[in-house]
């Protein structure tokens, strides 16, 4: 049986990626079609991310709207950019870091945020004389990256968690939290 027609055509120096995109009440799973010398995972903190971001094949799940569960499909959907709160490639596929992990003066502060339905238990990139107060008093950022990741929710919890080496969260729809290691 030959495979489905794809609902985006490929041209030359394009390629396609699986990512993870998060709302209030949502998660959407699916394909995004870039430049292949795009970073994905760090595409929504660049002048280039658009306002509405094209998801192909895409898996939609709602998750804390007080009703059931729903899975939803669609062969194509444009998840406004605005509504993101976090996004990460989907594992098992992952960018190399986007930071030098010999840079003197910095470290990896523990850090659980809470993003709608969704906790995202990993590591915030700061300072050594930094602390989360004072990263949140002078960061600019609309979205910070967050490293190794463990993603759950208390909505699925027959979902399990996810682990992602990378994230990108809206720093003002997050609400932050520095914890033990």
């Amino acid at each position: 049986m030959p495979e489905p027609a794809k609902p985006y055509t490929l041209a030359a120096g394009d390629r396609v990626t699986q990512v993870m995109a998060y709302s209030l009440t949502m998660l959407a799973r699916g394909e995004v079609v870039t430049k292949e010398f795009l970073r994905v995972s760090t595409w929504l903190r660049t002048q280039g991310a658009p306002d509405f971001i094209p998801l192909y094949n895409a898996q939609i799940l709602t998750v804390g709207g007080g009703g059931p569960v729903q899975q939803i499909t669609f062969p194509e959907m444009h998840f406004p950019t605005s509504q993101i709160l976090a996004f990460h490639i989907a594992p098992p596929a992952k960018d190399p870091p986007d930071y030098d992990a010999s840079e003197p003066n910095r470290k990896m502060e523990p850090t659980t945020l809470l993003v709608g339905a969704f906790r995202f238990n990993g590591f915030v990139r700061m300072a050594t004389q930094m602390n989360l107060s004072k990263y949140l008093e002078i960061t600019r950022e609309t979205y910070i990256s967050m490293y190794e990741i463990d993603i759950s929710s208390p909505s699925l919890p027959s979902a399990g968690g996810l682990h992602v080496p990378l994230a990108l969260v809206r720093l003002n729809a997050a609400f932050l939290a520095t914890r033990a290691v």
